[in-house]
């Protein structure tokens, strides 16, 4: 009986540790998003004229964009969350919210406007985007860097680059509520610049965190 008891207690323990990378990392996020849904109302909160604003598909774009960029870092990290896992080609998927931001200042280009293109890519708020994405980012970072840490990447250091990207990504999905700043250029420039942060945090841990 004591036997037996022994091998049930082992099994279990053995379906714990054998849990999927992505089920554990989508557990983390789940945990993670409230935190920084819940900094961003109750620190910046939403812009005032939301309701008038989703009728602008530039302000859609912008969620468009950033769930682009989350959805297809999430993508290459699980991949690279096996020890025997490359880059090659993989890469390329980080790609496409570069690919929808250039066609959408390809069509704003094409629109009249009664500003110049520097005005709109300044915007209003702009030291407050590459600050504020990357504050949102840090709960989803920490919690992106737990997910992948049940894998064994070969590349730590470009996981928790990836992992930074993601959390990137979702952080600005969420400050895009607030941002007032609607045009391709302005996500292109600030956005941009603020994932490259969380990016470069995330590759600076994760050779700390994620190495096996």
């Amino acid at each position: 009986m004591e036997t037996d008891r022994l091998i049930q207690a082992l099994a279990a323990d053995g379906a714990r540790r054998d849990r999927p990378v992505g089920q554990v990392l989508a557990a983390a996020l789940l945990v993670a998003l409230p935190v920084s849904a819940a900094l961003l109302l109750t620190t910046l909160g939403l812009r005032p004229d939301l309701h008038q604003a989703m009728r602008n598909p530039f302000f859609d774009l912008k969620f468009v964009v950033t769930l682009a960029l989350s959805l297809s870092a999430i993508i290459v990290a699980l991949h690279l969350s096996r020890p025997e896992a490359t880059a090659k080609g993989w890469r390329l998927l980080l790609l496409a919210p570069l690919a929808i931001l250039g066609l959408a200042i390809g069509v704003e280009a094409m629109l009249p406007h009664r500003t110049s293109a520097m005005t709109r890519l300044l915007g209003h708020n702009s030291l407050l985007c590459l600050g504020s994405i990357p504050a949102l980012s840090l709960p989803i970072l920490g919690a992106a860097l737990v997910g992948l840490r049940r894998g064994a990447p070969s590349r730590p250091a470009l996981a928790g680059a990836l992992a930074g990207m993601l959390s990137a990504g979702l952080a600005g999905t969420l400050y895009a509520a607030h941002c007032v700043d609607d045009s391709p250029l302005f996500v292109a420039t600030w956005y941009t610049l603020a994932t490259a942060m969380v990016a470069g945090l995330g590759a600076v841990l994760g050779p700390r965190v994620l190495r096996y």
